[in-house]
């Protein structure tokens, strides 16, 4: 299986010549290797995942959501296979923030947008796991709660011999929610993790959902997970600050990686 990053960037696109490397749409990852399609997150870089799903003419896709801010959901109304009457989508999200179906909906109401939920072509099921698992061909997907405003989930993903952990939005502090996060990153072959911020400028940024390279890389350290993926890079940092973050965060955990929009990391 692979990892397909379609958007990397957290809170904002930022489109332009100093993110060109790194990419400046926001999250979205695809899951390969299996028969339908599975993605996370829904952000601006939906948009590019939902062009090449409709090329490969994939029919089945199944998208699960770990909270509804902007960054992560911007890109649902412009996914092409929810205008195809033969494609058939199902979107998940956990018991961890908002209702699902009402929020989707709402974020696509008069005057926020020309098509309501209701006028997709393809058939679309919500799917609220609660704190449950689903079963995917091979694939298992377990939510768990992390440490984020107005609530989000992390998902563990284990399937053909392989464990990863998809957690975008995860600030470290709450003693409870950081002792749940070792135990399912425990041993994990890949980490992609909320690293938005340098520990300078956490300082400054305590409390807004998320976490620092430096943290990532304790966590991974701690876990004994096998790669590191820093994640939800910060819109402010270029394509430089970047390369900097990831050499300085690579003396601290060297198999670590910055995930770059269109990158294929083999799991």
């Amino acid at each position: 299986m692979e990892l397909r990053f379609w958007g990397v960037r957290g809170s904002v696109a930022v489109p332009g010549p100093s993110t060109l490397e790194y990419g400046g749409n926001t999250s979205c990852v695809e899951l390969k290797g299996g028969g339908d399609v599975i993605l996370f997150d829904g952000g601006t870089g939906l948009r590019a995942a939902g062009l090449d799903i409709a090329a490969r003419r994939a029919s089945r896709v199944h998208l699960f959501l770990t909270h509804f801010h902007w960054d992560h959901i911007q890109g649902i109304p412009f996914f092409a296979p929810l205008f195809d009457a033969a494609n058939h989508v199902t979107i998940y999200s956990s018991a961890y923030s908002a209702p699902l179906r009402e929020s989707l909906e709402g974020s696509m109401k008069t005057p926020y947008s020309p098509i309501r939920f209701d006028e997709f072509s393809s058939k679309v099921d919500f799917v609220d796991l609660g704190t449950g698992a689903v079963n995917l061909a091979g694939v298992s997907v377990q939510p768990f709660e992390v440490h984020h405003p107005q609530g989000a989930c992390a998902y563990r993903v284990e399937g053909g011999g392989a464990r990863f952990i998809y957690a975008p939005d995860r600030e470290h502090g709450d003693a409870r929610l950081d002792s749940l996060f070792l135990q399912h990153a425990r041993g994990a072959t890949a980490l992609v993790i909320s690293s938005q911020y340098t520990p300078e400028e956490y300082e400054t940024h305590r409390g807004w959902g998320h976490s620092t390279w430096l943290e990532s890389a304790r966590v991974a350290r701690e876990a004994g997970v096998q790669s590191l993926v820093l994640f939800h890079h910060d819109p402010s940092h270029s394509d430089d600050v970047l390369r900097r973050i990831e050499a300085d965060a690579r003396r601290e955990f060297a198999d670590t990686f910055l995930a770059k929009e269109g990158w294929a990391f083999e799991l």
